[in-house]
């Protein structure tokens, strides 16, 4: 079981999540009757916006939404702790003034991805 707490996660921030896909397929064998499964293990990437964190500690789940071919939204829940999340990376940093961001839902175009990119906190040097 991984473990994202040392990862800074905020709403708002492009996500890319790698999670690890089973992959089941029947392939036909020498005779009708013989039919052989085979599995295979891969890891999908899915790239978005982060809209909302549910739960806390260790229920968490992230709603990450991309916008797929054709102008279709595509959303998927991700469990926090998860073996089949194999990695997340924070793509970019963004800056919204609300906890859940429901409201691109409605939007469609480049007004559905635009998210004001979080500006870097000046550190004092000495």
């Amino acid at each position: 079981m991984t473990h994202w707490s040392d990862i800074a996660l905020h709403v708002g921030d492009t996500l890319r999540v790698h999670y690890k896909l089973i992959e089941k397929e029947k392939i036909a064998g020498k005779t009708k009757r013989e039919v052989k499964e085979e599995t295979r293990e891969r890891t999908q990437v899915f790239e978005g916006i982060l809209i909302a964190i549910k739960g806390s500690g260790i229920n968490s789940m992230l709603t990450v939404r991309r916008i797929g071919a054709g102008a279709v939204g595509v959303e998927r829940i991700f469990p926090l702790q998860s073996p089949w999340i194999k990695k997340i990376e924070v793509k970019k940093s963004g800056q919204v003034r609300r906890a859940k961001l429901y409201y691109l839902r409605g939007r469609t175009g480049k007004s559905a991805v635009t998210i004001n990119e979080a500006k870097a906190k000046p550190t004092a040097v000495k």
